[in-house]
């Protein structure tokens, strides 16, 4: 199923290591749909590293996800929440009775004693008018707190007067009564988190209740909240520097946050239980909770908000803007390289390319781009390869020759290389012949001035898909159904426009209302109107105009973020982005020039400061705020105002209220003391400013803490001089004395070691130092409590973030928060503080004089440490954070060190010290550095770094080093944020995978409708993303998590077969070709039906992976081709996750299964080879409609069909494969037609073919090629070669593991170059004979003049050389003289290695079977052969010698017929030119051949067409045969007249059929016992072949029988012996080591029929010589025969 069961529960994995266990039921509620919907807590888990079970497993308690649950789910994955009747246990009932189990009476007097000793405090606090307070007072709070302990008592604490008393207490000046007042709070606070979190919310409520505490009440309050929210939101941002918080706003933080916790627990409870009783109206009932809403909706945008501030993600976005997230699916990865903006040939433009092919940018994934290159790709065509691969370089170009199914497929001869390569389809842009290129120039220019005069910028929608793939983003709604442009603002824009009219002040408030109220036809603007309104767009715009001229800077910063006035806003109408030139505005001039009041009184001061301004000169602060404009302005009034006599009140003030609202220039004023020291002046005047600003209580408001990192900056800077170090102490002093808050500031900011280092070095003379630095020292304990706080604070929004999601997850209802997606955006971009260098490491360790290491750290360029050692011992060790990367780490010199300066410094990395063998970079320092960068942008962490000084400046001995800097990562929330983000998003969709799953294993038949839940859940996480999610990669993540945990189990689950063995996917994919005829009437339920499934099958395969490579160097792959067929390992390599291995191993099993049923029915059939085609051929159109053109599933199509095929007995499986080769000779006869009935022929022929490629690999391929070789022969002797022949096995070659077909047609190439070479030998020889004859005619000539006479004995001696000269050569030159027309003869060279040869025995005679004028031709091409075997440039190997055949056929002119017939029935035939009459007993006397193979050729030369009859005679056996009178019968007169006898075909099931099956059982006997006696250890695969092929020769072979019945004597191939050991693998007799699958061992033990056998060659030493066989082909014309009679006789010509 999706997830474990342990301990009779479900578990969920979140991640590695870690599972979700469902714990406690913590409440219920009524969902949006009605039904119950209960919130569970599920623990997270942690494995150890032992993985299952036991001590490696620990409950975090700490770490729980909330969930909302529904009944099913709660059923299908929390059983133990499940009563004995199936339904739900509620959530237990609080029992007061049960604590303490006091007595009612007690318990009444008890609440009477508690009421009055409140009064009692009460009055007691009243009168306490001293410092100290009265005795009495601290007894009765001391009681008060006793009795707040005790649980039942809690309801009485609940009285008002509790809250005042509370409030009395902790703003008393008095520490005790504060002190006495947080001990009662905790009292009460023990009981639960309900009553905590109640007495929190009920005081941070309280007016003006900041006025009343001071800093110990305020962290006494932030205390208890820290303890409340401890344990509710465990999260860790380690790693990540939170920025510096005050109380202050640390206290406002919380009484937000607590706000909107309240709020949602009563929204949570506000949906009442369908069976209670209430008596409120259903309206009310939704009015109320839409004011809550909108309540909670206001709330948290008010969170958000004043968190993003004190975050400070606010400036960091207005100073650097990130781009929109593109608009893509969020579920499939894109391709490397591309983008949907720009088309990727406009990325990186090439030189030439096609007119009419498609790129690889147009197709949605990789595999049907692979699949439009295979089909489209011809021989001859120009390709450009896309990308690296092995040898071949992107953008190489070369021209294709061919493909098989091999690995890689495409052969490419390459301009590059000059030789072919091997790649892959995807890889390959088609260019076309050389007439498709053009030149891209022109052609882009012409496109270019075209889309601009058209179409402008407009560019397609990204929704568009190529036609071939289809529902390429199922889950996203077509063009046309996308509602149209609403006229009005949707509720989330309303309501985000609504909360900044909220912010607006009383006056503005109600201004704004009246505008509403008048452009809405007066309709009555209450808050709950207001609520429900119906905003049109153009008055929202009217309003988004006006806005910004009313807010204040921090409200207006939120505006210009906000998504309604990106959207909206005034600039946004005109297409340019709104908020980079306001910012702008805001950084020089924070707006001032938007308020004219301010304008006005900027005006007058101006002109009054003008004179004394140019009578002087510029001062510092003049010239800081020089060009700043009116925020500059500012600046000097307060200096002017501050330092007058007498300062007024009057002038100050208001320049206050100015800072508070625009705070950018105090801001500037406080970070100039981060300036150089050289400012001396400038940071004087700064900090008299600063110090007469603390002591006015306005000034307090103002964000000092925004830039406290200034003045600590000058306070670690060596360089600041004295006098600046002195006053920023006291400035630091007064700022802490008057509020503690900045003590914690400086605190956390390390001011505690910058105090100290400057106190060492000014020797202690600054004062006020030391008490600074133990005011900083004793507020350790309340930094603590700001950092948990802050980190609280933020994980308890994330949290509350989360299950907005949830719930927008669960019901679909719109999520109408404000800055919603502000928050999300900063979350996933990340915080805008860098990592100091004392984060990025732990400790440094040095080779010598460890105690001056701390000054390679102090920031101190005057400071160094000095070694003391050897030359090249000299070391630096640094000891780093996990998981830090450096970004850059440098080295600081000074070359006045002379020859203590470094030379070459190198720099190592290890896991420790004991390790530091990577040598990461090695560095040579010049003479004049200062700073020498050793590392940068380190993407590898190395827990040590160690740097070695090597050698020094001129060959010193000892260095120096004046400094070290590290730069670590910019750590960012979204790692965090992301773990949450996926662990919440995992669990709500494995538990909902479950709940549906359930469903499906109960009723197969909801299957149908997983289509539309999918669509919708997928539809709503990609809305989502589109609106929330700033950038590709949050995206990504979100979608893969929705993905593997929601569609991946799944998939699991209906693809898993059940008890009866089949899966429900399986199940209904059946349904779905069955009643696939029947649903092309789109009007029945089965075209419904079928399209529902489609529906389903598209949606799970379109996610698809990328196609990229994996690096060469991370699995390195041999050079070269890949030979393997193994479809299995292509069809998954790179699919995500097991998604479509699933689906590809459930379409296999159903093909396995329909193709095994088919085979079952119909394999013996006389037709079976057509309906097998058919069969097929649905299949692969069923795979198409279901997965489209997908590779993966095309090769699941053929590994079912071979998986059925491999359970076929082998007289079965042999029967099958004697049935295809069968139907391919008799399309490939019937195809030579011509016609319309060719053409029908050279279809069928292709669609079988299409279906053989299947038995690639199969043992079924023997036999399938054994009868193939067989008719393939037929064919070739019988009507010849044509380029059919060649096409056929270049589709199919694969199917012949021993590739004897191949080997047959290069053996008849080859014979025609031998005939082509034996021409030109007769030629040779004709003219050898020639001038012989031209010597002999003079030499007799001579002899005739001459006077002298011979001797009687030396004419004898002549005349006898001459007669065995003569006797030697008759043979040879018998035709020579022949006074006729000679016939053509051709000679075919047969090797038996590869030609099948029924029997040897059939052998001819050219003496006696052949005349004369034929008889010499055949000599002379044996005496050809023979010298050609001898020749010294041919191959040296065993001499092969020439045995003639009666194969052949021949070519025959009878009267004015051409008779086409094979070499015997050219014998036969040629016998009626002597005799009128021949018996067949004289014939098969003469030629010593078979009667069955004499009567074959006999039975169309008696037919209807042939030209002899065969005539009974009881004292003739067999009959005569005589020419037939041509006035008997009608016979075509002239023509050509086929009588070749016709194919014979096989039979599985006789005697050759049984013994080829006997081969195989032998074979498997040998493979048998050799792995046996190997035993578990087990046997190579080569070394197994090499022993079977041995145990061949040398052991016991096949009978006689056999050895005669397979025409190769005893011939066994490596490619039988793979072939059997295929078999055993798949019968499970042969197992292969999973550690190494080369190697092979037996696995069980079964029974192998071994046949009967004898040795095959008794008394031999070796094997059989090899033998070539030769057949004829022999023309003539016209003949002249010496009869004189006008009888019809045979002329051979061919």
């Amino acid at each position: 199923m999706v997830g474990e069961l342990r301990y009779r529960e479900f578990r969920v994995p979140l991640g590695p290591g870690l599972h979700a266990y469902p714990d406690e039921l913590i409440r219920q509620r009524v969902g949006h749909d009605g039904h119950l919907e209960f919130q569970i807590r599920w623990l997270v888990l942690r494995r150890g590293d032992d993985g299952e079970g036991g001590s490696g497993q620990v409950d975090c308690k700490a770490e729980h996800i909330l969930l909302w649950m529904t009944n099913d789910e709660i059923y299908a994955n929390c059983h133990k929440m499940l009563g004995e009747d199936g339904q739900v246990i509620g959530p237990p009932q609080e029992s007061v009775g049960e604590a303490g189990a006091l007595d009612k009476s007690v318990l009444g007097e008890m609440e009477t004693d508690v009421k009055s000793l409140i009064q009692r405090a009460l009055r007691q606090l009243k009168e306490c008018v001293g410092t100290i307070p009265p005795a009495p007072l601290l007894h009765t709070v001391h009681v008060l707190s006793a009795y707040a302990s005790i649980e039942p008592l809690t309801g009485v604490f609940k009285d008002p007067r509790v809250l005042d008393l509370l409030m009395h207490m902790l703003s008393s000046p008095d520490y005790q009564i504060r002190w006495s007042a947080g001990r009662m709070i905790q009292a009460l606070a023990s009981h639960d988190a309900g009553s905590r979190t109640q007495i929190l919310l009920s005081l941070s409520q309280q007016e003006a209740i900041e006025k009343h505490l001071d800093f110990d009440s305020r962290c006494a309050l932030l205390a208890l909240f820290a303890q409340a929210t401890l344990s509710e939101h465990p999260m860790s941002f380690e790693g990540i520097q939170l920025p510096q918080v005050p109380g202050r706003l640390l206290f406002s933080l919380v009484k937000r946050y607590l706000h909107v916790t309240s709020l949602l627990d009563q929204l949570n409870d506000s949906a009442v239980d369908p069976g209670a009783q209430n008596n409120s109206a259903p309206e009310e009932l939704s009015g109320e909770r839409s004011r809550l809403e909108l309540e909670f909706s206001m709330a948290m945008g008010e969170l958000i908000s004043e968190l993003v501030q004190a975050m400070r993600w606010d400036q960091a976005s207005s100073r650097s803007g990130s781009p929109a997230r593109s608009a893509c699916s969020i579920f499939q990865p894109q391709l490397a390289g591309t983008s949907l903006g720009i088309p990727p040939a406009q990325a990186r433009p090439s030189l030439r390319r096609s007119r009419q092919f498609r790129p690889r940018s147009e197709f949605a994934s990789g595999n049907t781009y692979a699949l439009y290159v295979r089909d489209v790709l011809q021989p001859g065509m120009r390709v450009r390869m896309l990308d690296d691969y092995e040898e071949i370089s992107a953008g190489d170009e070369g021209e294709f020759r061919q493909s098989n199914n091999g690995m890689p497929p495409a052969q490419v001869l390459w301009e590059s290389t000059g030789h072919t390569y091997w790649v892959h389809w995807h890889m390959l842009e088609i260019l076309g012949f050389e007439e498709d290129i053009e030149d891209v120039v022109e052609a882009d220019e012409n496109r270019g001035a075209m889309v601009r005069g058209t179409l402008g910028l407009a560019l397609p929608s990204w929704r568009w898909k190529p036609m071939t793939e289809l529902y390429a983003v199922p889950y996203v709604l077509p063009e046309d159904e996308e509602t149209e442009e609403s006229e009005h603002l949707t509720q989330a824009e309303w309501w985000e426009l609504l909360f900044f009219i909220k912010k607006l002040d009383e006056p503005d408030h109600r201004e704004v209302l009246q505008i509403l109220q008048e452009n809405l036809d007066g309709e009555v603007l209450d808050d709950e109107t207001l609520a429900e309104l119906a905003m049109p767009i153009e008055l929202a715009q009217d309003l988004l105009l006006s806005l910004p001229h009313r807010l204040d800077d921090s409200t207006l910063r939120d505006l210009l973020n906000c998504r309604v006035y990106r959207k909206y806003g005034p600039k946004a109408l005109s297409g340019q982005l709104a908020y980079p030139s306001l910012l702008e505005a805001q950084k020089d001039a924070p707006l001032l020039e938007a308020r004219t009041q301010l304008q006005e009184s900027e005006d007058g001061a101006r002109a009054e400061a003008k004179e004394p301004q140019a009578q002087c000169s510029n001062t510092p602060l003049q010239r800081l705020v020089e060009g700043s404009g009116p925020a500059g302005k500012i600046l000097l009034d307060l200096e002017q105002a501050l330092s007058s006599e007498g300062t007024q009140e009057s002038k100050v003030r208001p320049l206050l209220l100015q800072l508070q609202r625009q705070p950018q220039p105090f801001l500037t004023l406080m970070q100039s003391l981060d300036s150089a020291a050289s400012n001396r002046a400038l940071h004087l005047t700064v900090l008299r400013i600063l110090k007469q600003l603390v002591d006015i209580p306005e000034a307090l408001l103002l964000p000092w803490h925004e830039a406290m990192d200034a003045c600590m900056a000058c306070l670690w800077s060596p360089n600041t001089d004295r006098e600046v170090l002195q006053e920023l102490i006291f400035f630091l002093h007064h700022l802490v004395s008057v509020s503690r808050d900045y003590a914690v500031l400086l605190n956390q900011l390390g001011a505690r070691d910058a105090i100290s280092k400057a106190l060492e070095k000014h020797l202690g003379k600054l004062e006020m130092a030391q008490e600074l630095r133990d005011v900083v020292f004793k507020c350790e304990k309340h930094a603590h409590l700001y950092r948990k706080l802050t980190t609280n604070l933020l994980g308890g929004c994330i949290q509350m973030v989360l299950g907005q999601i949830e719930d927008h997850r669960r019901t679909h209802q719109p999520i109408n928060i404000p800055f919603f997606d502000v928050f999300l955006r900063y979350l996933c971009q990340g915080s805008s503080v860098e990592m100091k260098e004392n984060k990025c490491w732990e400790k440094v360790e040095v080779s010598s004089n460890p105690h001056r290491a701390s000054k390679l750290t102090d920031r101190n360029p005057k400071t160094y440490w000095e070694s003391n050692g050897s030359t090249g011992s000299h070391s630096i060790t640094l000891h780093m954070h996990q998981g830090v990367l450096i970004r850059q780490l440098t080295l600081l010199v000074a070359s006045e060190d002379s020859s203590y300066m470094p030379a070459r410094v190198a720099v190592f990395g290890g896991d420790s010290t004991n390790s530091l063998n990577t040598e990461l970079n090695l560095v040579n320092v010049m003479p004049s550095a200062s700073r020498v960068v050793l590392l940068e942008k380190l993407n590898h962490f190395w827990p040590i770094i160690q740097i070695r000084i090597k050698r020094c400046q001129q060959g010193g001995i000892d260095t120096r080093i004046r400094g070290l800097e590290v730069l670590g990562p910019k750590p960012t929330f979204w790692p965090v944020f992301r773990e949450q983000l996926c662990r919440h998003t995992r669990l709500f969709y494995m538990v909902r995978a479950q709940a549906w799953s359930q469903d499906i294993a109960e009723d197969r038949r909801s299957l149908l409708h997983l289509s539309s839940r999918l669509n919708g859940a997928l539809r709503h996480e990609q809305n989502f993303a589109d609106h929330f999610l700033p950038d590709d990669e949050a995206a990504r993540a979100l979608g893969k998590t929705c993905w593997e945990a929601l569609v991946s189990p799944l998939v699991q689950n209906i693809t898993s077969p059940d008890e009866d063995g089949t899966s429900p996917l399986g199940w209904l994919l059946d349904q779905y070709l069955e009643c696939r005829e029947a649903a092309h009437n789109p009007q029945s339920r089965a075209a419904a039906f079928s399209s529902r499934v489609r529906r389903l099958t598209h949606l799970l395969v379109h996610v698809e992976p990328c196609e990229a490579p994996p690096p060469l160097v991370a699995t390195p792959r041999p050079k070269g081709r890949n030979r393997s067929h193994d479809w299995s390992s292509l069809a998954t390599r790179g699919l995500p996750s097991s998604i479509m291995r699933n689906l590809t191993r459930c379409w296999r099993a159903v093909v396995e299964e329909q193709v095994n049923n088919f085979l079952t029915s119909y394999w013996r059939d006389d037709d079976f080879v057509p309906r097998y085609c058919e069969h097929f051929d649905n299949l692969q159109k069923s795979s198409s409609e279901l997965f489209g053109p997908r590779a993966a599933f095309l090769l699941a199509l053929q590994n079912g069909c071979a998986g059925a095929l491999l359970k076929l007995p082998f007289l079965k499986a042999a029967h099958v494969s004697e049935q295809f080769a069968r139907n391919i000779d008799q399309r490939i006869q019937g195809s030579r037609i011509g016609g319309a009935r060719g053409m029908e022929m050279l279809a069928q022929l292709q669609r079988c073919l299409e279906t053989v490629l299947v038995f690639s690999g199969l043992e079924i391929a023997t036999t399938f090629e054994h009868y193939y070789q067989q008719y393939m022969a037929n064919r070739l002797l019988g009507v010849g070669s044509s380029w059919l022949e060649g096409a056929v096995l270049e589709q199919i070659g694969p199917c012949f593991p021993n590739h004897l077909p191949q080997q047959m047609l290069r053996s008849l190439n080859t014979s025609e170059e031998l005939q082509r070479q034996f021409h030109v030998y007769q030629l040779q020889r004709l003219d050898q004979e020639l001038l012989k004859l031209e010597d002999t005619e003079k030499e007799i000539q001579v002899g005739r003049e001459a006077s002298g006479k011979v001797q009687g004995r030396e004419k004898e001696e002549e005349a006898e050389a001459g007669v065995a000269e003569e006797v030697e050569e008759e043979e040879e030159n018998e035709d020579l003289y022949y006074e006729g027309a000679m016939p053509e003869v051709s000679v075919l060279v047969l090797s038996p290695r590869c030609w099948p040869v029924a029997s040897i025995c059939h052998t001819l005679n050219p003496r006696t079977c052949l005349p004369t004028y034929l008889r010499g031709t055949v000599n002379r091409y044996s005496n050809f052969y023979n010298k050609s075997q001898s020749h010294p440039a041919l191959e040296r190997g065993p001499r092969r010698w020439l045995q003639w055949t009666w194969l052949g056929r021949a070519e025959m002119q009878f009267g004015d017929q051409t008779l086409h017939v094979s070499t015997v029935q050219m014998w036969l035939l040629l016998n009626f030119n002597d005799l009128k009459a021949v018996s067949v007993e004289s014939l098969l006397a003469l030629s010593g051949l078979s009667a069955d193979m004499l009567h074959q050729a006999i039975g169309p030369l008696t037919s209807l067409r042939g030209p002899l009859d065969l005539h009974e005679q009881k004292d003739v056996p067999g009959g005569v045969l005589k020419i037939r009178d041509g006035s008997e019968e009608p016979r075509p007169r002239r023509g050509n007249v086929w009588l070749i006898p016709p194919q014979t075909y096989l039979k599985a099931e006789d005697e050759e059929g049984r013994n080829l099956e006997k081969r195989r059982n032998l074979l498997n006997c040998l493979i048998v016992r050799i792995l046996k006696a190997h035993g578990d250890e087990g046997l190579h695969i080569d070394q197994l072949v090499c022993q079977v092929l041995e145990a061949w020769q040398k052991g016991p072979c096949p009978p006689r029988d056999l050895v005669n019945s397979l025409g190769r004597g005893s011939a066994c191939s490596s490619t039988d012996v793979l072939s059997c050991i295929l078999h055993l693998l798949g019968k499970g007799t042969v197992r292969r080591h999973d550690d190494q699958p080369q190697m092979l061992s037996y696995a069980v033990a079964v029974t192998v029929m071994e046949p009967h056998t004898e040795s095959l060659n008794p008394g031999s030493s070796g094997p059989n010589p090899p033998l070539t066989f030769h057949t004829l082909q022999i023309r003539s014309r016209g003949v002249p025969y010496a009869s004189g009679t006008s009888t019809q006789s045979f002329s051979t010509f061919r």
